[in-house]
């Protein structure tokens, strides 16, 4: 895509979502770390089916702690991988509560010291609850860079650098909300929903499904 191909692709995703926001269900920076972890290989549909109880019980790494490990499986057994995201979260409380005072960090290095957390995790948390223009590339995102020639990359982190480098202002903050949205509901994996898609006249893509399949 050229600039002003970048440029307008984003303005029609932000005309039509103006404040786009996560799906994940929390209520402050703890929450939004664990719920972000649990959401590997997961959907966020099915982590917060698991996390609403849990989070109206459980709002400090202090608390998670003395829930334990065990007892955090029990709410989050619904969700793939339970055992050792639960190891990890009780691992990641312990670490908030003794090297940094109970408070989630505001920047990436420390985040991806605690156990569970990589890139992804704290490039969602970075954006989400401290409003820093980062790009969290999840498998839609990486999808929808390759797919539109967005950024293209063979790797989330080579698709992250050319995000970086490409999204313009005013669009970097909410960059990889909107990218997630059109991935998730639109640019889907099996089959493009190019038919109602708003960028398609902007998108690389070879073989785009223009009419609607019978039965859909």
């Amino acid at each position: 895509m050229t600039k002003d191909q970048i440029f307008e692709f984003f303005r029609r995703l932000a005309e039509d979502d103006p404040a786009p926001e996560t799906e994940l269900e929390y209520g402050n920076a703890f929450q939004l770390v664990v719920a972000v972890a649990l959401s590997a290989q997961a959907t966020d549909v099915g982590v917060n089916k698991a996390t609403r109880k849990l989070f109206a019980e459980v709002t400090t790494p202090a608390q998670m702690i003395e829930l334990g490990e065990e007892g955090l499986k029990e709410h989050i057994k619904t969700i793939g991988l339970f055992n050792s995201k639960a190891k990890n979260v009780i691992a990641l409380s312990q670490m908030l509560v003794d090297d940094f005072g109970g408070e989630v960090p505001d920047n990436r290095e420390d985040l991806v010291k605690l156990p569970g957390v990589g890139r992804k995790t704290a490039n969602v948390v970075l954006n989400c609850w401290f409003g820093q223009e980062t790009f969290a590339v999840d498998t839609h995102i990486f999808r929808v860079g390759n797919r539109t020639g967005l950024a293209p990359g063979k790797t989330p982190e080579q698709v992250e650098a050319k995000l970086e480098k490409r999204v313009p202002q005013p669009f970097r903050l909410h960059a990889h909300h909107w990218l997630i949205l059109h991935g998730r509901y639109v640019c889907k994996a099996r089959t493009p929903e190019c038919w109602r898609c708003k960028v398609v006249d902007l998108c690389g893509f070879r073989t785009k499904v223009l009419e609607k399949p019978k039965g859909r």
